[in-house]
């Protein structure tokens, strides 16, 4: 006897719409869009998911509902508006911040212009919303400076005006109004203002540019130059502003732009909305992965959300990869030019709020960035569990001299610089990595098991497939090969290499992963440099000093104690000499460098 959940899966129509998952207690768990219901629903039963959270999700389910809409267009709508309706668990939530500014141009006669948080139902017309309150205070104020516009409240009926109920105030007298109120301007001539700044909010200045230019021609013509001299600030004002908003080719009209950045927790979605080649509108949003959404999925909700947010009526978006909106909104993916280089902006826009975010999360919350450090490595090297300990092996033999290696430990991917660790290579003969490398790694492992410290989850070697080998020997033997994650990076072109693979993997450039694998391999670099310079420095030392016939190891070490260096015993006096090494020694030491300076 098939379920009632078993029924409901086979009974889903092969049309596009949104599908609602219950649990026992029909509490709804998710909701979901797809252009084929009945495919889309069945493989979460039929498929084998690799991610947790997903398996967990399909245990859950206990019943599913499912609405019919015309386009896959409305199948988005709907599950946006669900989702932020029900807020299901397993969704990914986008907050509908309610407080954005708006430019509101009121209906009544002689309209008023200003910045509003609220939007009312009366027919006015309003603008935005806007991310920044500076941008609209700098749009409203180029407005003003633009067009005299009137800031009271007052009802300026034609009646009222008519019966000559209002005086002109102090704005009439200061130049900010041409006195409707008293009848002196016309609502004609008002209005011609109102759809001027209009199409300024709309980023259209074209019609406002050419008006003033031929009025401050009339004026200069008329021989009234101050009045031209007021329009030309006008027009450079506005000229100025428009310059300042354009960024990509004029042609460039009413689109909206989208891009992505991600990583294993979170996407970061920025929009631009371009009108007339200027960006009228920028909004970065960070949105929690909750069923390892892919950048797709992601970018598509968002798309959706951003829109109705900020309603936009744009017919045609700009975006990195193509995404499925249905039939009535345009995808442009552009590949050069202008179009190109807006979405590229649009994905630094969206790199540099990630990078904000995680300036700030180290400051409010280390727990939670260090967190995201770990899945990132943990997904990137293909790990089993998270690399919250790290070591870093690497050789410094310089002209094959002093052979020396150092290892770092990383926790939580900080340097602990107390269990940093300098080997002296001990038994390789000359120059050979791959043997020092080999040696290293065993007494280090070696000493952590009989001293039963922890080991690290993650080990990595300087160095490409030799050292790597090297490295492995030593695992092998003191059976901790498949208990250690280890990997190699070579240099040249930073290659990471896995045990058992030739092929090499590579990390994207900007990859943070690739990051915290560089500061390691340039931390063991740095700290196995300044044992190798400490060893040369004090053999060039004592090398002087050894010449000396009849001074050995001790009186040298004693003189090196008390003067620091060869120099400084060459330049002592015989008194100093004897009240550290006696006068038989001091003045062995006084003869031999009276004869070298002669």
């Amino acid at each position: 006897m098939p379920t009632a959940l078993e029924i409901q899966l086979k009974t889903l129509p092969n049309s596009p719409g949104v599908y609602q998952y219950y649990d026992k207690e029909e509490v709804l768990l998710y909701v979901g869009k797809a252009k084929n219901l009945k495919k889309r629903v069945a493989s979460y039963f039929t498929k084998t998911h690799e991610q947790g959270k997903t398996r967990v999700l399909v245990q859950k389910i206990a019943a599913v509902k499912h609405i019919v809409v015309e386009t896959e267009t409305d199948a988005l709508l709907l599950e946006n508006n669900l989702i932020k309706k029900y807020q299901p668990r397993y969704n990914i939530m986008l907050k509908d911040d309610k407080t954005y500014p708006w430019i509101c141009i009121k209906k009544e006669r002689f309209p008023r212009v200003f910045l509003t948080r609220n939007v009312l139902k009366d027919g006015s017309e309003y603008f935005g919303p806007y991310t920044s309150v500076r941008t609209v205070k700098a749009l409203l104020d180029l407005i003003k400076e633009l067009y005299p516009l009137r800031t009271c409240k007052y009802d300026l009926s034609e009646a009222n005006i008519n019966n000559g109920k209002y005086k002109v105030c102090l704005e009439y007298h200061l130049g900010n109004f041409k006195g409707a109120c008293e009848r002196m301007q016309t609502l004609e001539n008002y209005q011609i203002d109102i759809d001027e700044i209009r199409n300024i909010i709309k980023g259209n200045f074209k019609e406002s540019l050419e008006k003033f230019k031929e009025l401050m021609l009339r004026f200069s013509t008329n021989m009234e130059f101050e009045e031209a001299q007021k329009i030309k600030e006008k027009i450079d004002l506005l000229a100025n502003y428009q310059a300042k908003s354009t960024v990509v080719n004029p042609s460039i009209n009413n689109v909206d732009v989208f891009s992505i950045v991600s990583d294993e927790s979170f996407g970061y979605v920025n929009f631009f909305k371009i009108a007339n080649g200027a960006i009228i509108q920028s909004h970065t949003i960070e949105i929690k992965k909750k069923l390892e959404e892919t950048d797709q999925q992601l970018l598509t909700l968002s798309i959706i959300e951003i829109r109705q947010r900020f309603n936009s009526q744009s017919k045609e978006i700009y975006t990195p990869f193509s995404v499925d909106l249905g039939a009535e909104i345009k995808v442009t993916v552009p590949k050069l030019g202008d179009k190109k280089r807006i979405v590229a902006l649009s994905e630094r826009n969206a790199r540099y709020f990630r990078q904000d975010r995680f300036k700030q999360l180290k400051i409010i919350d280390p727990d939670r960035h260090v967190k995201r450090i770990m899945a990132q490595l943990k997904k990137d090297l293909r790990l089993q569990e998270e690399p919250r300990h790290i070591e870093c092996f690497d050789n410094s033999n310089i002209q094959g001299t002093h052979p020396v290696a150092a290892c770092v430990v990383f926790k939580d991917g900080k340097p602990s610089k107390k269990e940093y660790r300098h080997y002296n290579i001990k038994t390789v003969v000359g120059p050979d990595d791959f043997a020092s490398m080999e040696e290293v790694v065993f007494r280090r492992y070696k000493r952590l098991l009989a001293e039963n410290e922890p080991l690290p989850q993650l080990i990595i070697v300087d160095g490409g497939k030799g050292q790597l080998s090297s490295a492995l020997k030593s695992l092998d033997l003191l059976g901790l090969r498949g208990k250690i994650a280890i990997i190699g990076i070579a240099k040249r072109l930073e290659e990471i290499y896995y045990p058992g693979d030739s092929i090499p993997m590579y990390l994207d450039k900007k990859s943070e992963s690739l990051k915290v694998i560089q500061f390691l391999r340039n931390e063991a670099h740095r700290f196995g440099i300044t044992l190798h310079r400490n060893k040369r420095s004090k053999t060039a030392i004592q090398s002087e000093l050894e010449q000396i016939p009849a001074i050995g190891k001790q009186t040298i070490t004693t003189l090196l104690r008390r003067f620091k260096s060869a120099k400084r015993v060459k330049n002592a006096t015989f008194e100093e000499l004897k009240a550290e090494i006696g006068s038989s020694r001091a003045q062995k030491i006084v003869d031999y460098f009276n004869i070298s300076r002669s």
